[in-house]
């Protein structure tokens, strides 16, 4: 009787499209946003404003969060936060286990995709220099879609741009803001917990605690 064929001996893989957010679950980026944030504040409105107060702005566009902040002309100071940005460039790095795990994961048959609430300028900036951008089929930035995370809106645009359905994919993310995207969309949702990342509010379908976890995902 005939059965069913499977490369390399690996068993069925559930989801087809791996799709990852940036900061906070690919690069180390939370010291230099916080920091760079801290002085654009300085910059242009002249306050001191402790680090422990800015957290909220992990894994929202910064064009929101200088809104929150009540910046009026956001795309100026967004600039002048970017330019602050590369003061801490030295600081961003490539979470432990990563540049191991994309390749593996890729052998594997996965299609590996990004999700991420920076614009293409600080895609460039930020992600670009750590040379692992190959690995990633499609990559959608917050100006790909029509709202950003934690609306459905990102992972629904994924899936119409790779014709892929809501079950072949997952979303790994580190903030509510990502969970609430998944959510939101329909689509399971794994947590990063590797970069410190809080399971407040979050029920997701995995927590990864390192990034050679998300090859044990059935």
């Amino acid at each position: 009787m005939a059965g069913t064929i499977r490369l390399n001996n690996q068993k069925e893989m559930k989801y087809k499209h791996l799709i990852f957010d940036i900061d906070g679950t690919l690069l180390d980026t939370e010291y230099s946003i916080l920091h760079s944030l801290q002085d654009t504040l300085a910059d242009i409105q002249n306050k001191d404003i402790d680090i422990n107060e800015l957290t909220f702005a992990l894994g929202i566009p910064g064009e929101v969060t200088l809104r929150k902040l009540g910046m009026q002309d956001t795309k100026h100071a967004n600039k002048i936060w970017n330019n602050n940005l590369l003061k801490y460039s030295s600081s961003i790095k490539l979470f432990d286990g990563i540049s191991e795990l994309l390749p593996e994961l890729q052998n594997k048959g996965y299609q590996l995709g990004i999700i991420t609430s920076k614009n293409p300028q600080e895609f460039t900036n930020d992600f670009e220099p750590h040379n692992i951008s190959g690995y990633f089929s499609t990559i959608l930035c917050v100006t790909d879609s029509p709202r950003p995370k934690p609306f459905a809106d990102p992972i629904l645009s994924y899936l119409e741009r790779t014709n892929t359905s809501k079950e072949e994919v997952i979303y790994i993310g580190d903030t509510i803001y990502d969970y609430q995207c998944a959510l939101n969309a329909g689509v399971d949702f794994g947590l990063a917990v590797w970069g410190n990342a809080s399971r407040k509010n979050i029920d997701a379908k995995y927590f990864f605690y390192a990034p050679k976890d998300i090859l044990e995902i059935k």
